[in-house]
């Protein structure tokens, strides 16, 4: 028996309600996601029309929620960027704050769990998520990568012109959750270097360890050269991103080189940073050892994930990018 309140919508009426909610169904750009543009939350289609829904995806049908849950947990903060684009249920499901919480106290766990909680509140809004999109950090998942060019007069003999050599050298930094940060000079490709910037690189590949802090936008890095004459190279940064939320840009503002006694340093682990703490620019604890401003080789530096290390366009001879401008 049917119900007193039951009523047929007429068939005008039903062609309306659904061209009406076509505009919360589909996101026109739902990569965009990822960069901070809310999406209306929205019920599953065919719900205005009263008819029972029911998840086409095989996937989803055969895939309990508990699973996707610990598959969302295991994948990186970019790489769920990239899943929410999937669709519409992988990008609520994203949206959890509890992924973002793991990957904003990974990223920031110098700063310690209560003060970023209290930043959290006082500056995100308690979203974890917007907190990781808007708070400056360090990229850890790829290469900072600076290319430098100068031109160096050659020699001919017995011609009246000289030649003109253009060299090409990069500086690598790669950066790690806990303060401790790889530094390598080399004039070798993008894809040849990431192979040893790790940990256990060996002398031979002249990969050097040090200590950054990060403070807002601004980084403060030191790496220690060992050797008769130890020396000790400080560099100040500043991050910024070409996107919001990207970080893959990192402004040199100052690359200086100074001497550092044989016992203010103990051995390769020391936290070389906190000994160079409040030094001046014009500082020097060697006098063998001048301090030196570098004013040249200051490009900004340029974020290359590992995933993109193969296909760089920094692997480029020099013929083909004798002029490279970062952005």
């Amino acid at each position: 028996m049917a119900s007193d309140f039951a009523f047929k919508v007429p068939a005008e009426l039903e062609a309306a309600l659904r061209l009406n909610s076509v505009h919360h169904y589909v996101t026109k750009r739902p990569w965009l996601d990822l960069y901070g543009i809310n999406v209306r939350p929205v019920a599953p289609f065919g719900s205005t029309s009263r008819k029972a829904y029911v998840d086409p995806a095989l996937l989803h049908r055969h895939l309990p929620d508990e699973l996707l849950f610990e598959v969302f947990a295991r994948m990186t903060p970019y790489d769920m960027g990239r899943a929410s684009c999937v669709c519409r249920k992988w990008r609520y499901t994203i949206r959890n704050p509890v992924f973002w919480r793991n990957a904003c106290l990974k990223a920031w766990q110098l700063s310690g769990v209560v003060e970023n909680y209290k930043i959290l509140q006082a500056k995100y809004e308690s979203s974890w998520r917007k907190m990781w999109l808007r708070r400056p950090r360090v990229r850890t998942d790829g290469l900072y990568v600076s290319r430098n060019t100068y031109i160096r007069t050659g020699v001919a003999e017995w011609k009246v012109s000289n030649p003109v050599h253009l060299v090409c050298y990069y500086r690598y930094m790669r950066f790690f959750p806990s303060g401790r940060f790889l530094y390598k000079n080399s004039s070798l490709k993008v894809k040849d270097v990431a192979k040893i910037m790790n940990i256990r690189a060996a002398k031979a590949d002249s990969v050097f360890s040090g200590h950054y802090t990060l403070s807002d936008e601004k980084v403060e890095a030191a790496v220690l050269y060992p050797g008769m004459r130890p020396t000790v190279l400080r560099i100040r940064l500043r991050l910024r991103g070409t996107t919001t939320g990207a970080n893959n840009r990192m402004d040199l503002l100052s690359l200086v080189t100074s001497g550092v006694n044989d016992n203010e340093v103990r051995g390769p682990d020391e936290d070389i940073l906190g000994v160079v703490e409040g030094w001046q620019d014009d500082e020097t604890h060697n006098p063998d050892v001048p301090a030196v401003s570098h004013k040249r080789g200051l490009t900004p530096f340029v974020f290359i994930p590992f995933e993109e290390v193969e296909t760089s366009f920094l692997n480029l001879p020099v013929e083909k990018m004798d002029y490279f401008v970062p952005g």
